[in-house]
């Protein structure tokens, strides 16, 4: 009984995509001049240090909430729409909240870019 020859099969996307990756030569760090490599510097270290209050308040939001049910135990009693409040504070609040710190916090990034 001869053995059947196994292929492998992948999408043209994905045999294009390592097709480049090996063709490539190796990644080099692109270099600026001083001026720009300091201002980018500059700019980093500014977003970073803005960046800082909002990665606090995603922190309390997340971590706090069992503080807030430690605190607040009746909220496992109260229903909205059948559904226990706790159970939507932890499913529901959070995504939108995130959301909205996510957006603060890229206006303060593009900001800091404009000026």
């Amino acid at each position: 009984m001869s053995r059947i020859r196994r292929v492998a099969v992948t999408s043209p996307q994905t045999r294009l995509a390592h097709a480049r990756r090996r063709s490539r030569g190796r990644w080099r760090q692109p270099r600026l001049p001083a001026g720009d490599t300091q201002r980018a510097t500059a700019l980093y270290t500014a977003q970073r240090r803005r960046g800082i209050p909002a990665l606090v308040l995603m922190f309390a939001l997340l971590l706090g909430l069992p503080g807030v049910f430690a605190l607040f135990p009746a909220l496992d009693t109260v229903r909205f729409l059948g559904v226990p409040l706790s159970w939507l504070m932890l499913a529901v609040f959070p995504y939108p909240a995130m959301a909205l710190l996510a957006r603060w916090q890229l206006r303060r990034a593009e900001r800091l870019e404009d000026e």
